[in-house]
């Protein structure tokens, strides 16, 4: 059973430092273990340019095993007599953990030649990499052109989970997005648009819709190539939008920094806005009451800092206290959550980083697509 899994966690001092995405792996493993598969399972680990020491998924194999509750056997490379052999030697029931299958670069670009030779080690193909099915590489979709093609519990969970918030949801239905960038997310905005009954607006990305009503933003973080849209977004979000309507503005993004709160539409030069205020967390929170359901994407101010924090803990308790259907998605999102202690208290938190975003703008995965082909 050949299964690709997204393994692709933070690493610190040669060990892992963020097992999230481990967990995540483990019931689609640990099922398939117990119904006495041989299990193989392979995975990607940053991007290496070469066969970087500090990339290899070789100290994944302890923490996998604890997690699944089973040995993790390792092979040095995903491909060859390595690999081939390590495949031989493993019996029923086992699982044997692949090198980073980006050690070859032919895995990035689909190439056929190596999806076969994946696709040789096992007889049934299982894409439980959510995460990664996005990407349109060998390893998530060659396979599947091989071996009969199947999605695991992880994969199947994100699925329901994205219906149930996207196509299904129970009303009012409310969307929160943060983060940095407009046009990264515009895409998203624009089709949450069409789904939502409120959107709010938080983290860098609102001093842009500032800047595009013409109201000072100070030395804030601003896409100025991202100003139409910005208009677009609001013009075509009519009565739906919501912007902050205070900040929590300091002179650097730094710990220890004063902090002063400012009207939005009154960021005073030399001040940027760094956190939404507390008339902001006020606006949001009536929103997000009684909400049915809720989709938050991305902190709502430089969560990472502790001064800055507030807002994004206050929306977080805010939603986690909510008695709808509550979506988290977004691997920043993610991250806040675990620091500010909220984790476990939401309906869904999805693993997905770059693929939750792309299904939520609409995009159809390839990792998803070969699936409903195969």
């Amino acid at each position: 059973m050949l299964v690709r899994e997204d393994l692709n966690v933070p690493m610190k001092d040669g060990g892992v430092a963020d097992d999230s995405r481990v967990r995540a792996a483990a019931p689609t493993l640990q099922h398939l273990a117990r119904r006495g598969a041989r299990v193989i399972v392979m995975s990607h680990l940053g991007r290496p340019k070469d066969r970087e020491p500090d990339l290899s998924l070789k100290p994944l194999a302890a923490d996998l095993g604890k997690r699944v509750g089973r040995d993790v056997q390792f092979a040095e490379d995903c491909v060859g007599e390595p690999a081939t052999s390590a495949v031989d030697r493993l019996q029923s029931g086992q699982l044997l953990l692949l090198e980073n299958v980006r050690y070859h670069k032919e895995d990035e670009a689909n190439d056929a030649a190596f999806a076969r030779l994946l696709a040789s080690l096992g007889d049934i193909f299982v894409n439980d990499a959510f995460a990664a099915s996005h990407r349109a590489h060998a390893s998530v979709v060659g396979v599947a052109a091989y071996l009969p093609a199947y999605a695991g519990e992880l994969m199947l969970a994100e699925l329901a989970a994205l219906h149930r918030a996207l196509d299904t949801p129970k009303r009012p239905m409310v969307a929160v997005v943060g983060g940095a960038k407009i046009s990264t997310k515009v895409g998203v905005l624009r089709h949450l648009l069409s789904r939502v009954d409120a959107l709010l607006i938080g983290g860098a990305m609102a001093n842009t819709f500032f800047k595009a009503r013409g109201w000072p933003t100070g030395a804030g973080l601003v896409e100025d190539t991202a100003l139409d849209e910005a208009r677009e977004v609001e013009k075509m979000a009519g009565g739906k939008l919501v912007l902050p309507v205070d900040v929590v503005t300091a002179r650097k993004m730094q710990p220890g920094e004063a902090l002063r709160v400012m009207d939005a539409d009154k960021v005073e030069p030399e001040w940027m806005a760094l956190d939404i205020g507390p008339r902001s967390i006020a606006q949001f929170r009536d929103k997000l009451r009684g909400a049915g359901t809720v989709i938050w994407n991305g902190p709502v101010g430089v969560a990472e800092i502790k001064e800055f924090a507030d807002g994004t803990r206050a929306v977080g308790e805010a939603i986690a206290s909510s008695a709808g259907y509550t979506f988290v998605g977004g691997g920043d999102t993610v991250a806040a959550i675990e620091a500010l202690g909220l984790a476990g208290r939401f309906s869904h938190v999805s693993t997905g980083g770059g693929a939750t975003l792309e299904y939520l703008e609409g995009k159809e995965l390839p990792g998803i697509a070969i699936l409903k082909d195969a």
